[in-house]
């Protein structure tokens, strides 16, 4: 099922649906691997991310039972990533490949991805327990399903609207906090903390599209533009702590100088891409978004089949919901 929540159903159902919908297709990638186990275990991960942003909706009134899961999801995950990250770095150096400014740092940028790319080959072929570890997060992924049985959300619409307005405006301040922390210090941990924050954004504009898809999938684009920028910040961070600790992988000096100056050169205007990026897609206050989702999910829960003359007055409020056209 699609990675949104019907307000016209009963929230528990919806929520249950959707976790369980991403949790089986996880398990299916995982299982049948139509292209590759390193593949079903990115694209599984991806899965894994989606169902953590949703449990964040029920933060405030399951505190315990996000907690607990967030860690099974997140610690399973972990255990996948060995391949992928080795080769999220050979991608990184082709990325910088594509913006390379001269020719001697293109040449320099081809010795880090076939030295990275081997790196990337010898892992994979020492990961002998990867079967094993893919058929251990299967069984989680059943457990973390089974789960879900737990639950016990109050569905009364306006009571379910406090609750997403709630999660909302947690997710805008934290949000909000790291972009404040970017602007303040260059250290890539906040930065890493803003790309969570946009992904997370992301994934909650997309489970909330229903109470206005138009406004709610502009603001979509609007923060995966932001996701992908800080997604290449990030795999630079990473990259430069491989180079420091490893730099006999890169060459001689002259090759590791050139490799250097061209990932900080790169982070340099992405972070600064991304810094005019997120204000752009945070620019509304989170008391304002968070009313607004209040507003928008309790008139969709309770009106489910409004008529076109009644959907053409709501969307006429343009002074009130401005807040999710960006």
């Amino acid at each position: 099922m699609p990675y949104r929540l019907k307000p016209a159903k009963r929230f528990t159902a919806e929520f249950c649906a959707v976790a369980e919908s991403q949790l089986a297709r996880a398990i299916q990638l995982l299982e049948e691997q139509p292209d590759g186990p390193h593949e079903a275990v990115h694209d599984a991960r991806k899965r894994f991310k989606r169902v953590r942003a949703l449990y964040r909706l029920i933060q405030r009134d399951q505190p315990e039972f996000r907690r607990r899961e967030n860690a099974r999801i997140r610690d399973m995950a972990h255990t996948l990533s060995a391949v992928r990250d080795a080769t999220a770095l050979v991608e990184t150096v082709n990325y910088l490949a594509e913006h390379a400014t001269s020719a001697e740092e293109l040449a320099a940028l081809t010795v880090a991805s076939n030295a990275l790319t081997e790196r990337r080959d010898r892992i994979a072929s020492e990961e002998h327990d990867l079967p094993a570890k893919m058929a251990a997060a299967i069984a989680t992924c059943r457990q973390a399903i089974a789960a879900l049985g737990e639950l016990d959300l109050d569905d009364d619409p306006r009571k379910t609207a406090k609750r997403l307005a709630a999660a909302w405006r947690r997710q805008r301040l934290r949000a909000l906090a790291a972009l404040a922390a970017c602007e303040e210090h260059a250290d890539a941990e906040v930065y890493h903390e803003l790309r969570k924050s946009g992904q997370t954004y992301w994934m909650h504009l997309s489970l909330l599209g229903e109470i206005w898809p138009s406004a709610m999938l502009a603001k979509q684009m609007q923060a995966k533009e932001l996701v992908d920028l800080l997604g290449h910040e990030h795999d630079l961070s990473v990259l430069t702590g491989l180079v420091n600790e490893s730099p006999e992988l890169f060459g001689d000096s002259e090759t590791l100088a050139l490799v250097l100056g061209a990932i900080i050169a790169r982070q340099q205007a992405l972070r600064h891409e991304a810094i005019e990026k997120a204000h752009e897609v945070f620019a509304d206050g989170a008391e304002t978004e968070s009313g607004l989702i209040r507003l928008l999910w309790g008139k969709a829960a309770t009106s489910p089949r409004k008529t076109k003359s009644r959907r053409a007055k709501a969307n006429g409020r343009a002074g009130k919901e401005t807040a999710l056209r960006g």
